[in-house]
């Protein structure tokens, strides 16, 4: 069945290969991105020219998850144009590299802004109405970092991704007996196909990283980065990411797995995952709210 689906940062990488695949699976997609009439507007004019071309429904929203009134009149404006939405995708977010200690506390707060306060204000805006439509689902796209390998000089980004996922996990709980489920994307470290690495943010303590990068860390970056590429097999794409959405998407209200992993370098978060998930339904179970690990269906009591 159609859904009105909203994705977050949706310009490039996994977003936009989401919006794509979530159209053509005959969903109406709201692509959103910052800047649609700067610099982003050739990509919404791509994206509008695709979705002709295709006979499919995507379109575009401007959306900063970085400012409350983007957010606010990107919401109004779906509810009005699409009359309702589905489903939200989680997926806007940023990725630094460089020694943790010559971030500056700015950036580092910037990276909690876009990756953790980015989806708080995208809830605050839209789920007023999945609460009294009793029907939703919020779709997290996290990483394999907050519980898996944790390569060098990526600290402020596997912060903020862990932040995500904790946030993830608790409002799985506290929206089941609204009747909104969740779903966790954990896609492990793809070196290429998203420009992830390519278009990370550099510490702004330049001195500071130069002592790492002339010191004893000299030469770190370049192996970290050729180790991550090597354990990622040949044939990874990045769009089984977006393709495991779609499936998500797809599957019957109540019947949505809590998380999946898209991992083709297998670097041990799902083990990880699938202990601490566990010991998260046991703990529901020996409290006597295990009814809050599923979806309340309408017109249960």
């Amino acid at each position: 069945m159609s859904q009105i689906i909203l994705v977050t940062g949706a310009s490039s990488g996994f977003g936009l290969m989401t919006a794509r695949e979530l159209a053509q699976a005959g969903h109406t997609v709201y692509a959103s991105m910052r800047e649609t009439t700067g610099r982003n507007a050739a990509r919404v004019s791509e994206i509008a020219q695709w979705s002709q071309e295709q006979s499919v429904d995507l379109r575009t929203v401007e959306l900063d998850v970085q400012s409350d009134a983007s957010v606010a009149a990107a919401i109004e404006h779906i509810l009005k144009d699409a009359n309702g939405l589905d489903v939200i995708v989680h997926n806007a977010g940023h990725m630094v590299f460089g020694p943790a200690e010559a971030f500056t506390p700015e950036q580092m707060i910037q990276q909690y802004d876009v990756n953790v306060l980015g989806a708080q204000r995208v809830n605050r805006a839209t789920l007023p109405y999945l609460r009294k439509k009793g029907k939703g689902l919020l779709v997290w796209v996290g990483s394999s970092s907050t519980r898996g390998g944790t390569p060098p000089f990526l600290a402020p980004y596997f912060a903020a991704k862990a932040a995500m996922d904790a946030l993830a996990v608790s409002y799985s709980t506290e929206l089941a007996r609204w009747g909104i489920e969740s779903t966790i994307m954990v896609p492990g470290a793809f070196t290429k196909g998203t420009n992830h690495f390519a278009h990370s943010g550099k510490p702004a303590d330049a001195d500071v990283a130069a002592e790492y990068e002339n010191g004893p860390y000299a030469g770190v970056t370049e192996q970290a980065l050729k180790g991550l590429t090597s354990l990622e097999p040949l044939d990874a794409d990045p769009v089984e990411v977006a393709r495991e959405i779609v499936n998500v998407v797809n599957l019957p209200f109540g019947k949505r797995p809590f998380r999946v992993h898209v991992d083709p370098s297998q670097d041990g978060a799902e083990v990880v995952n699938a202990v601490a998930d566990r010991m998260r339904r046991e703990m529901y179970f020996a409290i006597g709210l295990q009814d809050l690990l599923s979806p309340k269906i309408s017109g249960q009591q």
